[in-house]
């Protein structure tokens, strides 16, 4: 059994990661500062600390709590927000992430999980992208995960510290927000279910790489023994425009509503797609579960939901 702690561990990931941790046996410690995570995502075995990543309170938890692995999944995620408030994004994705590597050093950490984004770090993508492509963030948001991941490889270099960085594609499933400006699929989940209008931006057209929260949260935890100072992509491969997930979902939900069509808003991309070859090669991870049924699954949890 291993301490482990996880930041973000009441958030969307973060959540599901715990849970699945608690259930192969492991003793998990969670910070967030309930921003965008919930109480009701807490599993009930997990120990937690209601803080911010920049908080200096952390050092003394990871030390008390004798952590040997650090998950670190709490950040801003919202693109628009980013713009809007930017030194906010910088505290929490920037700031946080070298409170936390600055925590993990002076603690003796084993190895540091870091969660980045593979859905804005590359800008528009012609292709599949693969970890060795010219990263270009088009937001604050994509930005601030670029430099988290620069500071970890620094961090390793310097410090010696063991690292494995995780860009995700457009995560899905159980417990995403669907109040929020990100997350597509929890967003027309809630409109479906409520029987309102859904509204698509970009006017459907914006393509997207949709992985299942479950296989998201496989390919991290294959992280903790393996791909040591490695970045991968997390993500299926499949190119999936939103009208195309908006039909999915409107099939399975038999909704009928007319959805509003409008413009993309600032900092979307046109097109995210993801290489995961060298995942598949190194952590010996595939994606398991389709688009179709994931999305199902997703719906299913979201119908037994009580605040939906």
């Amino acid at each position: 059994m291993s301490n482990i702690l996880v930041t973000g561990g009441a958030g969307f990931i973060g959540s599901n990661l715990v849970h699945e941790l608690i259930k192969q046996g492991e003793k998990v410690v969670v910070i967030d500062d309930l921003s965008q995570g919930k109480l009701e995502n807490l599993h009930k075995k997990a120990k937690f600390y209601k803080l911010k990543v920049e908080d200096t309170g952390i050092f003394q938890i990871v030390k008390q709590e004798k952590i040997d692995y650090i998950f670190h999944l709490a950040a801003q995620i919202d693109v628009r927000k980013s713009f809007s408030n930017p030194i906010l994004d910088a505290k929490s994705n920037i700031i946080g992430t070298i409170n936390i590597l600055q925590a993990a050093k002076e603690a003796g950490v084993r190895k540091f999980i870091f969660a980045s984004s593979g859905g804005v770090i590359y800008g528009d993508t012609n292709k599949q992208a693969t970890e060795e492509v010219e990263t270009k963030p088009s937001s604050p948001y994509g930005i601030s995960k670029l430099v988290g991941e620069k500071y970890l490889e620094l961090y390793g270099k310097e410090y010696g510290i063991k690292y494995t960085i995780i860009r995700y594609a457009n995560v899905y499933g159980q417990r995403q927000n669907p109040d929020g400006e990100a997350g597509v699929v929890a967003i027309f989940t809630k409109q479906m279910l409520n029987n309102k209008q859904c509204t698509i931006y970009g006017f459907g057209k914006m393509i997207r790489d949709y992985v299942y929260v479950k296989d998201a949260v496989d390919a991290t935890i294959l992280a903790m023994n393996k791909g040591e100072n490695e970045i991968f992509n997390i993500g299926t491969g499949r190119p999936t425009s939103v009208n195309e997930l908006f039909s999915i979902m409107k099939e399975i939900t038999k909704y009928s509503i007319t959805p509003l069509y409008k413009p993309k808003r600032r900092g979307e991309l046109d097109r995210s797609i993801l290489d995961c070859r060298k995942a598949e090669k190194l952590l010996k991870w595939k994606p398991r579960v389709t688009l179709e049924e994931g999305i199902r699954q997703t719906i299913n949890w979201f119908k037994n939901y009580k605040n939906i």
